[in-house]
Parts: C-alpha cells; structure tokens; sequence
C-alpha cells in the first residue's frame, strides 16, 4: 500500500474547481492505519509519531493543489462553520465546516464514515468543506456552510455540491432512538432492520438537505466506507473488529493561486 499512488476520487459536479475526495491509498502509515492516515489523533506537531501523518498529509496536498496551505478545524460533530485562515494547527478552532474566498488555501475535513461535502461557487469565486456525520447534517452543518459561502458572495443556486465516500444505508444499523430524533418525513431515509433497528442512509439525508437549501448541483458519489476496506477507513468496521485505532481520510477543496 505505500508504494501506490495517492488516489484522488474527483466529482464531475466540481470539475474545474481543485478537490479530491482521499482514500487510503497512497500514504506512508502502517499497522491497523495503513495507508494514507490523515488524523493527528491530538498529538502535537514535534511528536516523532505525527511523522507518518505530515507525509501524508504533504502527499494529499500535493496531489490535489501543490505549494497551498492546507488548513483544517477542530472537528466536534457541530453545526458551526467558521472561514478559513492560516492558523496554527494548535489554534485551529472547533468547527466543522469552513469556507474560503482566498486562493491558496486548501480546506479539507477528516472523516471515517462521516460525510464529507465539498462545494463551490465558480462564478463568486468562494469554496467551503463540510464534515456532516449524522449529528452535524441534523443539526444543520450544511446549512451553515452554504450561509458562510453566501457571506463571501456566493449565490446557492450557483453552488455545485458534492457528496464523498461515506458509510452507506446497508452498513449503518441504527436503533429506535436513533429514529426517533428525526420527523416523520424523513422516514424515507431508514429501511426496516432486525426488530428494534434501522438501517440510515446518510448520503441521502445529506442530498436532501442540500437540495431542499436550493443548492444548484449536487453529486452524491456513493462510495461505501465500511464496505470498501481496501481504499477507505471506517470507524464502524474498526469498532466492529474491536481494533485499538482507525484512520481519517480526508477530503480538500481549494482555489488555485
């Protein structure tokens, strides 16, 4: 797995526009991370244990918009979304989502399951990225992400949407609780499991959000996370193993300098 390539899955929604959705593969990690880690797990940037992660993360970058700056957030499972700025990674705030009008910057969210949404108005000149696990698109991360891009300029009938790898409806049992913090119209997104469980489909709850915001184009990939293990990281299958750890793909969107 460290010799191939870095992967970079691509949207036909965003074409034009620097981005990448990034798998596992193509990075330096090894063991039950192999591949292409991107999470710093709360370590500090001198940690001779973040080695493997600067290597992937200067991999990812390069792959997708070479000489940027790469700049993520704290993510919390929160609606809020901040705009982007070189911070230091020991200064990135709790967001996540975030958006940018600045050439140069490359504006990525990690995931393990979670969904990432990247986004942008051409036209305004204005990206923004979206880490959208169930709690962050229910309580409204999309809606926030595309408000801050409209901040910038942008125009939500001109923002192209795209939905990345994500863990998806057949792989994601829920239970009755979990169902009921969502209204009856959104039924359409859980199919019957065994009794007392459901099964979501995160990548369709998330299209609906942002079809329902009006956003003018949106891709919705349809990439399983835990099924794919070869080319993605998953929370729910490492939790399912009962493994110590899991890796973070990421996902970047930019504006070229």
């Amino acid at each position: 797995m460290v010799d191939e390539p870095v992967e970079v899955i691509r949207s036909a929604a965003l074409a034009g526009i620097p981005h990448g959705f990034l798998g596992r593969r193509g990075g330096v990690s090894e063991g039950l991370v192999a591949g292409l880690d991107m999470g710093s797990r709360g370590m500090e940037p001198g940690d001779p244990r973040m080695a493997p992660i600067a290597e992937n993360r200067r991999r990812g970058v390069e792959a997708v918009l070479p000489e940027a700056r790469l700049v993520t957030v704290y993510q919390i499972h929160s609606p809020d979304c901040v705009i982007a700025a070189e911070w230091d990674e020991a200064e990135r705030p709790r967001a996540d989502a975030l958006v940018t009008d600045r050439p140069g910057l490359l504006l990525g969210v990690l995931t393990a399951d979670c969904a990432p949404v990247l986004l942008a108005d051409r036209s305004a000149g204005v990206v923004g990225a979206a880490h959208a696990g169930w709690r962050g698109a229910w309580g409204g991360v999309l809606e926030a992400v595309v408000e801050a891009m409209e901040a910038l300029g942008a125009h939500r009938e001109d923002i192209a949407a795209a939905i990345g790898p994500a863990i998806a409806l057949e792989s994601y049992e829920v239970d009755d609780p979990f169902r009921e913090r969502f209204t009856q119209s959104d039924g359409r997104f859980f199919a019957p499991g065994r009794a007392g469980h459901w099964y979501f489909d995160l990548e369709g709850y998330a299209e609906a959000r942002l079809e329902a915001m009006g956003v003018g184009a949106i891709d919705a990939l349809g990439l399983d996370t835990y099924s794919d293990e070869e080319r993605f990281f998953s929370y729910r299958r490492a939790t399912h193993r009962g493994e110590a750890d899991y890796g973070r793909q990421i996902s970047l969107i930019g504006l070229p300098l």
